[in-house]
């Protein structure tokens, strides 16, 4: 886990010494100059968790849509590289012991975890006779479907409610070996479908017919819904965002979701010499 707080101290140094201040701490961006300035660890939750909503709320682009399956788009680039020995990781803790589902999730919305769930399942799906299926458990606000180009006719929330049966709702992803099960309609209980014996039954049944299932879960600080989904699962893979995500968050998500089942963490945004993208593991 040092790796992960080394590297976010270090992107923090970065970025003051590129602004020209290698000692002076950057105002906070919601709080007023005549104020004084409170550090984001203790700054309220609250203002914190709406402060990055407000710094991501612009819609993503189609640079953004494709930095999400990079992977699929370039198999061979240094970030695809990087899902690959995260794939890797995995696989040899699951010589010792069960990964059939795995959690992909985050501290706050933003951070990367829809980017990283799609890349790691293209690249899981890439290992010879494996079957691989996506599921976007994000009921809230899904990014699976529009990330992969995808048009569900049905989804989590239809399978969960018998409104359409696994098999209608699962798509194939044109150009890759895994499938997905996407969300279409947004309900209005979320917490209730994720938390019911539906969804219990769900997973169980997609780690009987898949190889591995990955969950694209909804950010964890805020809501119950990534505790839930957790419960369910066999590991979590957590996104860390340069930068962004402070290393008090990354503690409470931690605490929230219990530390002895995170697997590994992605380190997503760093500047790099080779990309703007990292991988760092407990």
């Amino acid at each position: 886990m040092a790796k992960v707080y080394d590297a976010l101290r270090r992107a923090e140094e970065e970025r003051r010494r590129r602004a020209g201040d290698d000692t002076a701490p950057v105002a906070p961006l919601d709080v007023a100059p005549s104020q004084p300035a409170r550090s984001r660890a203790t700054r309220p939750f609250w203002r914190r968790l709406f402060a990055r909503r407000r710094r991501r709320s612009e819609p993503g682009g189609a640079d953004d849509v494709n930095k999400r399956r990079i992977s699929i788009i370039q198999p061979d680039s240094y970030v695809a590289e990087q899902f690959r020995a995260l794939r890797g990781r995995i696989d040899a803790i699951a010589a010792e012991r069960p990964v059939k589902t795995l959690v992909v999730t985050s501290a706050f919305p933003g951070e990367g975890k829809t980017t990283a769930a799609v890349n790691l399942a293209a690249m899981s799906a890439l290992s010879l006779g494996r079957r691989i299926l996506l599921v976007d458990c994000d009921l809230r606000k899904p990014k699976v479907h529009s990330s992969l180009g995808l048009q569900p006719q049905a989804g989590l929330a239809e399978v969960l409610r018998k409104e359409a049966s696994l098999e209608d709702a699962v798509l194939k992803v044109e150009g890759t070996n895994f499938e997905v099960l996407a969300v279409r309609s947004r309900p209005s209980n979320p917490s209730e479908l994720l938390g019911s014996l539906e969804m219990k039954q769900l997973i169980a049944d997609v780690a009987r017919l898949y190889d591995r299932v990955i969950l694209d879960s909804p950010a964890a600080l805020g809501l119950p819904d990534a505790k839930v989904i957790s419960d369910l699962s066999d590991g979590i893979v957590m996104v860390v965002r340069a930068d962004v995500t402070a290393a008090n968050d990354v503690q409470s998500v931690l605490e929230v979701l219990g530390q002895q089942r995170v697997l590994g963490m992605v380190l997503n945004g760093a500047s790099m010499d080779q990309a703007r993208y990292g991988y760092a593991t407990s």
